[in-house]
């Protein structure tokens, strides 16, 4: 047992965490703040011949302006199907259709929605850091363990150190993608 086997630990550790922090900010796109934002239809799933499926995924999503949405099906039969998709995931628009395409007028936040979609954003970011504690859980065990194989203890305690070292630093950057969000939420 040598170090480079508590790099590899570390690495891995460190890996995970960067999943979170991507994944969070995958999901930060999702919430509007006020303005036209396409991301907003990604989680959107409607029923594509029997199958769910994301709105962006079977219609081109375009923002005209900065408070409008059109959303284009590739076949004109799927309208009413995205119409009632937008409807029940509730996300505060109301879907206009013409035949061809839906347009999506994006009202200004109420501040009651305001504060609702900063608590959802702030679940998120916690969400994240459970990830990210938990890899840093697994890479201390992973270390723990091969401590007992034969690893040097003070690898094992330096190997722990420098985990720690990238959960403070990941748990900062959720801190502050959170904040550049809520900010962004919050300003009218």
């Amino acid at each position: 047992m040598d170090i480079s086997k508590q790099k590899e630990v570390i690495e891995t550790a460190k890996e995970k965490m960067e999943k979170a922090l991507s994944h969070l900010e995958e999901e930060l796109k999702t919430y509007r703040a006020g303005k036209a934002n396409p991301a907003v239809f990604n989680n959107v799933i409607v029923d594509y011949y029997g199958s769910p499926t994301p709105i962006p995924q079977v219609a081109s999503v375009t923002t005209p302006d900065a408070k409008t949405m059109l959303i284009q099906p590739w076949d004109k039969k799927m309208i009413p199907a995205i119409e009632k998709a937008i409807m029940v995931a509730n996300i505060g628009f109301t879907p206009q259709n013409n035949g061809e395409h839906i347009r999506i007028n994006v009202p200004p936040l109420t501040e009651e929605r305001r504060k609702d979609l900063v608590k959802k954003v702030k679940a998120e970011g916690e969400t994240a850091k459970i990830s990210i504690r938990n890899a840093r859980r697994d890479g201390v065990e992973l270390l723990k363990k091969y401590q007992k194989d034969g690893l040097p203890e003070d690898v094992a305690k330096d190997g722990e150190a420098a985990i720690q070292k990238e959960t403070d630093s990941f748990n900062k950057k959720v801190d502050e993608a959170l904040a550049i969000k809520e900010k962004e939420i919050m300003t009218v």
